[in-house]
């Protein structure tokens, strides 16, 4: 079947794929990103060509969001899934993070896509159906060193989204949480690094780590040719049909495997 579907973050990453995929299995979407007639225009006008609505959303921005979501939902002519996928990585020390640096990650992380559910909310709530799928990480559910803010987002992120699940289910808006491992995408190419570095120094040769790290990841990933990160794309972009009460979250280790754990309800998504 048919669904009307708003992504946010489809300029680069899993949200490109994404588009492109709901595309060709012929779903109506509409796909956000900042700056589509700026620096990412080329993008935009790729996805604009292979049917995609493009909606100027910044997720930081509560008039962006608003206008933004209003301008999606006449285009597509209503609205029933939303993936927040729109996310920032981080890596580094976490004490050489400044406060205003972790303001910056939750801003995008988690109150971009609280944002994005208080302006889809009451369409869902109006209709008594809706799907939200949040796109987490594997680091939402555990802690690795130089990830420190990051895995903080992503947890306050898996928080809200179950808080939400419980709240709006009685309306028949069902929620799920993917959580994909590591990929080579352009993701992985424009993380945040702290603002203080002068701490650094306090660290001896652990100063170096984070960016090593990071090389050994990328080298990792290099070498890994089954690591696609179309195998993420595929499971949040063809979510099972049928009612399936109870159902699982999908979760992407880093060999690609999708597990489950039963947390949330999903049933009759994009088939």
């Amino acid at each position: 079947m048919t669904q009307k579907i708003l992504i946010t973050g489809s300029s680069a990453g899993f949200g490109t794929l994404t588009t492109e995929h709901l595309l060709k299995a012929r779903h109506r979407v509409a796909a956000s990103m900042r700056e589509p007639r700026g620096r990412n225009a080329g993008v935009a006008e790729r996805l604009e060509k292979a049917g995609a609505m493009i909606a100027t959303i910044d997720v930081t921005d509560d008039a962006s969001v608003e206008q933004g979501v209003a301008a999606a939902i006449d285009a597509l002519g209503g609205l029933d899934v939303v993936i927040n996928n729109a996310g920032l990585g981080v890596t580094g020390l976490a004490e050489s993070f400044t406060p205003e640096d972790f303001r910056r990650l939750f801003d995008i992380n988690v109150f971009g896509v609280q944002r994005m559910i208080r302006a889809t909310a009451p369409v869902f709530r109006a209709q008594r159906s809706g799907l939200f799928i949040h796109v987490s990480s594997l680091l939402g559910r555990m802690t690795m060193p130089f990830y420190g803010p990051y895995c903080a987002s992503k947890w306050a992120l898996e928080a809200l989204a179950e808080n939400y699940r419980t709240e709006l289910s009685a309306f028949g808006i069902e929620t799920a949480i993917v959580e994909p491992g590591g990929f080579a995408t352009t993701f992985m190419d424009n993380l945040m690094r702290p603002s203080d570095r002068s701490r650094e120094s306090e660290y001896g040769e652990l100063a170096g780590a984070p960016e090593a790290a990071l090389r050994g990841f990328h080298e990792l990933l290099a070498n890994s040719p089954a690591q696609d990160p179309q195998n993420v794309r595929a499971p949040s972009s063809t979510w099972s049909s049928g009612p399936r009460a109870n159902d699982r979250c999908a979760r992407s280790s880093t060999r690609s495997a999708w597990a489950t754990r039963s947390r949330h309800t999903t049933s009759s998504f994009m088939h």
